[in-house]
């Protein structure tokens, strides 16, 4: 099959932009493998899914079916952490997914280390595997747990960041290409509130006096989020907006 067969073909199945991505990053086209993918593309399988591979923050970075993609928005969450410029900071990271936001704090601060945490056994193995690929297994640790569990880790941190589930279920504005992630890294109970109530709760024991926490949060959550944080003893520092102008990411020190 020849390029252009298969660029037209895809295009067909889903659009210009998804054709051109795979046909620039997938070797070999058979006919069987880009019939294969222009059936994902109709499914509604986000491209970075069926080529395995997200660029976010100017790194690429590999995603499967158990971790979230890396999306625009969550690049704000990065900035606001950069943008402090605090100096060598150990950084702790709940529900790491693929590793892409404390991969990202790693290779743009000088002297960053820190620890990624998730649930899901599977998203350890993509974290893990972006680890080795950008070659930071001496700076950065991946370990399995739960941001409910207050016992979680001894260590104190300079940063905490989380991007953790914050859509709640039943919401329909969800898009397609979202089906196609795991749920448990999507969805939380309470209204999509769970998630912040636990971490309110225990990351107290895991950060520095002086630390801060960065979050991201979803559209309109703003005012709940900052509610249940400073009900539990953190001070609100400021908020930043995502290229949206949607309030995006909330930051607490401890």
């Amino acid at each position: 099959m020849t390029i252009n067969q298969a660029f037209d073909i895809l295009k067909k199945a889903g659009d210009i932009r998804a054709a051109r991505i795979i046909t620039d990053n997938v070797k070999h086209l058979s006919w069987w493998r880009v019939l294969f993918f222009a059936h994902q593309l109709r499914r509604g399988v986000p491209v970075a899914k069926i080529i395995h591979q997200k660029w976010f923050y100017g790194i690429p970075f590999y995603t499967n079916k158990h971790t979230l993609d890396p999306r625009p928005d969550t690049e704000t969450l990065v900035a606001a952490v950069i943008s402090d410029n605090a100096p060598t900071p150990r950084i702790l990271d709940l529900g790491t997914g693929t590793g892409c936001i404390v991969i990202s704090l790693v290779k743009n601060i000088y002297g960053a280390s820190g620890v990624g945490v998730d649930i899901s056994h599977g998203a350890i193995r993509v974290a893990r595997r972006n680890i080795r690929t950008l070659n930071l297994t001496e700076r950065i640790k991946i370990i399995h747990g739960s941001f409910a569990n207050k016992n979680l880790t001894d260590e104190k941190f300079d940063v905490i960041v989380s991007n953790p589930p914050y859509i709640a279920y039943g919401d329909k504005r969800v898009n397609v290409g979202a089906m196609h992630d795991p749920k448990c890294a999507l969805y939380a109970n309470n209204n999509g509130l769970a998630a912040y109530e636990q971490i309110a709760v225990n990351a107290k024991n895991w950060i520095k006096p002086d630390g801060k926490i960065y979050l991201e949060i979803g559209a309109g959550q703003k005012t709940a989020v900052k509610k249940i944080f400073t009900s539990n003893g953190w001070k609100f520092v400021r908020d930043e907006r995502d290229l949206g102008g949607i309030v995006r990411v909330l930051v607490f020190t401890a």
